[in-house]
C-alpha cells in the first residue's frame, strides 16, 4: 500500500497530539512515510514537537518525523496538508468572547461578532498556508478544519478558487456519534442527509446501511433530552459549556421539529439566553486554557523530561478519524460519503449557486461531488440566506478593506440587535485586532 507524507499546519495546537495519535492508530488504512508539524510559533510547537518526536520514535520508528517553522521544509514533498490553525491563539479567542459582552452581545469563536473577528484574522493565515503548499507541493491537497470554517471556505472560494482545498468540520461528526449512541448503532453504520451552512444546519435523514430510517427515534429522544447522552461518546465536547449546548438542542428542535438541528443554532435562536449564561470573567477560552491546554502541554513536558512516552501517552483523538477518511477518499478513490463545505451549485435547489453550503458529498480522487438535497423550506432558507450574506460581506470587507461592509455584516448578523451596537462593536474589534486585520477604510 502506498505511504503518504503529511504536514500538519498548526503544529502547536492542543489538538495536534491527538491527531498524530489518530494517524498512528489508522496506519493500516493510511500508512505514513513522513509526518511534519508546521507552526509559525516555534517555541509553542517545540514543546509538543519534542514530546511527539520521542513518542514517534517509540511507536512508529519507520515514519520520518519533523517539526519546523520553515515553510519550505514543512511543505516540500507532501501529499496532504491537514490545517487547523488559530491565528491569535487562545489569547485572541478570549478577546473574541469577552469584548462583545461589553456591548450586550454574546461572544463566541465562530458565531456572531467573535466569529467575524476570528474570520478576518484567519483569512490571511489560510491564504499563506495554501500558497506555501502550492509553491512546494503543487499536487498536494489541503484538508482544512480550521475555524471559522464558513468564512474561511468563502475566502478560499473567492481568493483561491482553483486551489485543492477541502473544508470540513468535526461538529456534524460529533453530533452523529451522539445520535448513534441514542439508537445503539456505530457511527460508521449510519448515512445521513443534511443541509445548511457550517455550524448552521439540519439533518433530514439518519439511515443505516440497510436503509432503515432512525430519524423519528432520534427526534423523540432529542425532544426530551437534546443531544445529552448517558454515555459520553467523545472527549472533546464534554466540558460544562458543551453539556449545556447539547441540552439546549431540545429547545432548538422545538422551533422546527421536522428536522434535527445543529447545536450551534442556539447562538442564532437564543442569543439572549447565551448572553445571560456567560460569565464575563471566565468564558470558554478560559475553560479550554485551564483544561485541555494545560493538560496537553503538561503531558508533553513530562514526556520530554522522562525521555519516554511510556505510560504518559496522549489521548487518541478517535473523534477526528474523519480526517483520515477524507484523505483516504482522495488517495484511494473510495467514494466515501461525507459532509463537506462546498460551493452549492444546485445541491440545495432554492439557494444561490455561489453559497458555500454544508451537504453530503461523495469524495474520490478528483475531490467532492455534492449530493443534491433538493428544495428546503422557507424558514430555513431565509435564515441561511441571512447568514451566508453575513459571511460573504465579511470576505468582501477583507478583500476591499471596507469598513462599511464589515459594519453591514455585523448589522445583518442575527446575533447583533442594532446598527449602532454593530458600529460600536466594530470600532472596538478594530482596535483589538490591530496587526491581524487589513486596514479598513
Amino acid at each position: 500500500m502506498k505511504q503518504f507524507s503529511v504536514s500538519i499546519a498548526g503544529g502547536g495546537s492542543t489538538f495536534t497530539p491527538g491527531i498524530v495519535m489518530m494517524l498512528l492508530d489508522n496506519a493500516d488504512r493510511f500508512p505514513l512515510r513522513k509526518l511534519t508539524l508546521y507552526d509559525n510559533d516555534g517555541d509553542r510547537q517545540g514543546i509538543l514537537g519534542d514530546a511527539l518526536a520521542i513518542m514517534m520514535k517509540e511507536q512508529a520508528p519507520n515514519v520520518e518525523f519533523v517539526h519546523t517553522t520553515d515553510p519550505e521544509v514543512a511543505f516540500t514533498d507532501i501529499d496532504f496538508c491537514m490545517a487547523h490553525i488559530r491565528v491569535g491563539k487562545y489569547e485572541m479567542r478570549e478577546v473574541d468572547e469577552k469584548l462583545p459582552l461589553k456591548h450586550g452581545v454574546f461572544g463566541q469563536e465562530t458565531c456572531g461578532p467573535g466569529g467575524i473577528a476570528y474570520g478576518m484574522r484567519s483569512i490571511t493565515g489560510m491564504l499563506e498556508i495554501i500558497d506555501y503548499m502550492e509553491k512546494y507541493s503543487p499536487d498536494a491537497w489541503m484538508l482544512n478544519y480550521s475555524n471559522p470554517a464558513a468564512i474561511v471556505a468563502e475566502a478560499c472560494r473567492v481568493l483561491r478558487p482553483d486551489s485543492k482545498v477541502l473544508n470540513i468540520c468535526d461538529m456534524p461528526v460529533g453530533t452523529l456519534r451522539r445520535m448513534s449512541q441514542i439508537i445503539g448503532k456505530e457511527p460508521k453504520d449510519l448515512e445521513v442527509s443534511y443541509f445548511g451552512l457550517n455550524h448552521f444546519g439540519w439533518w433530514t435523514s439518519v439511515k443505516d446501511k440497510e436503509g432503515h430510517e432512525y430519524i423519528d427515534d432520534i427526534r423523540e429522544y432529542v425532544s426530551e433530552n437534546g443531544y445529552l447522552t448517558q454515555v459520553e461518546v467523545d472527549t472533546q465536547h464534554t466540558d460544562p459549556s458543551w453539556q449545556d449546548t447539547h441540552k439546549k438542542a431540545k429547545d432548538i428542535y422545538e422551533i422546527d421539529p421536522r428536522f434535527l438541528p445543529n447545536t450551534y443554532l442556539k447562538y442564532y435562536f437564543y442569543p439572549d439566553y447565551v448572553y445571560d449564561s456567560m460569565n464575563p470573567e471566565y468564558t470558554r477560552a478560559n475553560e479550554v486554557m485551564a483544561g485541555r491546554e494545560k493538560r496537553v502541554f503538561d503531558q508533553a513536558k513530562e514526556i520530554t523530561k522522562r525521555g519516554t512516552a511510556d505510560g504518559i501517552g496522549f489521548e487518541i483523538d478517535a473523534h477526528a478519524s474523519f480526517i483520515v477518511d477524507l484523505a483516504r477518499a482522495i488517495a484511494f478513490n473510495t467514494h466515501e460519503r461525507m459532509l463537506l463545505i462546498v460551493e452549492n451549485n444546485g445541491a440545495i435547489t432554492n439557494f444561490p449557486d455561489d453559497a458555500m453550503v454544508e451537504v453530503p458529498c461523495i469524495v474520490g480522487v478528483d475531490g467532492p461531488e455534492a449530493i443534491v438535497q433538493g428544495k428546503i423550506p422557507n424558514f430555513e432558507q431565509a435564515l441561511m440566506f441571512q447568514q451566508v450574506t453575513v459571511e460573504k460581506l465579511v470576505v468582501e470587507a477583507y478583500v476591499e478593506g471596507s469598513y462599511q461592509k464589515l459594519w453591514q455584516a455585523l448589522t445583518l448578523s442575527k446575533t447583533v440587535p442594532s446598527a449602532k451596537v454593530a458600529k460600536d462593536l466594530l470600532d472596538d474589534l478594530i482596535e483589538a485586532n490591530k496587526g491581524y486585520w487589513p486596514e479598513l477604510k
